[in-house]
Order: C-alpha cells, then structure tokens, then sequence
C-alpha cells in the first residue's frame, strides 16, 4: 500500500491529493477511506502544492456584441454535444509565450479540442473549435460556452458557429466561476503538470500539454463521471443508451 501510494502520486507529479488518491486507489481493488490516505500521505510526506490564483487571459473588445449566459454555471448537461465550453490560456517558455486553446464536451468534461499558437488571435479559437466539429459533428442547437474576449465574439467566430447551428453563450465580465470547468482544467494543467517540469522549448511544452490532455482523458477520474474518466463514462453511457 505503502509503495503504490508513493508510485501513483510521484507518477501524477506530486499533485494528487487525497481525495484524488482514494479514487484511483479503490478502482484499483484497495478498500480504504479519505482518512487514512490522509494519515498515510503524512506519514510518508506527501505534500501536494496548491493551486495559483486565476488569471484573465483574453480581453474583450467593447465594440462586438455580447451574446447571453445560457449555461448559468449548469455545467452537467444530460446528453453527449449538447453543451460545449471553452477558452484560452497562456504557457510561457525561454522561447517565449505560446496560447493553447481548447474546446470540452461538459457531458463527459473530455477535451475534444486544442492546439497551440504563438498568438492569441481569433484564427487560433476558429481553428479549435474547426477540429471540435470534425471531430464530433454535433446536431443543430448545440451551445458553446466561452468567455467575452475579442476573439469568441469577433464576426468570424460568430459566423462559424452560425455555420453549423451553434449558439453562443458567454460569461460575465470576469466571473471565473461563469466557465469553472474549464478554468479547472487549465489550473490541472499547469500547477498538477506543466508547472512541475522545466520546459526549455516550445516544442517540448506543446508535448508535454499533449501527454496531460491524453492523461486527463483517459486516465483522471471525474466525481461528475461516477470517478470515471471523459472517454470511460462516453464509452460506459453509449453502451446503456446508444448515445452517438
């Protein structure tokens, strides 16, 4: 017991916390609670580091239009590509600042969506959420959640969601909590992941943020999925109700 806890939390970077631990450790076979993880995390010393504040990335632009909050921090919708959500983030190397973007199915919370730019430009959302579509090819009706930045609420972005029957919703002005899964995730990723190794290139950052994403998708389990992973609880709910 004692190794296995040492391995799983070394092998996550030392960003699993209890919580997270009894998870892994009970679908692995271990029959134990959140209080003795915690004593054993103590004894074996254990310490997983907090979280940064959250951080504004993209700014809006006062001159496009806003569309309405759909979402009402309702982050569980009851089917597969019915409520998507997105944003932009910032990842800084010797080489310089790249922005990854990415788009998340909030039914699975599995990341459908992401790449990597060395500008925050609306090319780099319309190209994610291009690569969401393809890869998903949503119904008419489906909604998008993001933020108000000028990239989400320029002409282009709106005419591609127009495009394929999608309707935006956005945040208010600042309110992190408006797209908390997302915002979730990006704090993940960079103070349970990035954070923990020193990226000298920009290529070695774009292939370490491709290791979590695969990581995350697989591999994390969600409290929202019944402690699954996105394509865990996708696979497990096409099977009992033929979602496509």
């Amino acid at each position: 017991m004692y190794r296995r806890i040492k391995h799983l939390f070394k092998a996550r970077r030392e960003s699993l916390g209890s919580r997270e631990l009894v998870k892994r450790l009970r679908k692995e076979g271990f029959q134990i609670g959140r209080y003795r993880v915690r004593r054993l995390m103590k004894r074996l010393n254990l310490v997983v580091i907090q979280r940064q504040a959250y951080r504004v990335t993209t700014q809006r632009n006062p001159r496009h239009g806003v569309a309405a909050n759909q979402v009402n921090q309702d982050f569980n919708p009851s089917r597969p590509n019915q409520v998507w959500a997105g944003d932009v983030t910032y990842l800084r190397t010797p080489e310089g600042w790249m922005y990854l973007a990415i788009v998340m199915d909030l039914y699975s919370r599995k990341i459908i969506g992401w790449t990597l730019d060395l500008r925050m430009t609306t090319a780099l959302v319309e190209r994610v959420m291009q690569q969401a579509i393809t890869l998903r090819n949503p119904p008419n009706g489906l909604i998008f959640h993001s933020d108000q930045g000028s990239q989400y609420t320029s002409q282009r972005f709106s005419n591609l969601l127009k495009q394929h029957g999608i309707q935006a919703s956005m945040s208010g002005v600042g309110a992190c909590w408006d797209n908390a899964v997302v915002e979730r995730f990006f704090g993940s990723l960079k103070h349970e992941w990035l954070l923990k190794v020193n990226h000298r290139t920009r290529q070695t950052m774009k292939q370490d943020v491709e290791a979590y994403i695969r990581y995350y998708n697989h591999e994390r389990l969600h409290t929202a999925n019944g402690n699954q992973s996105p394509v865990e609880f996708e696979l497990s709910q096409l099977n009992l109700s033929g979602f496509a």
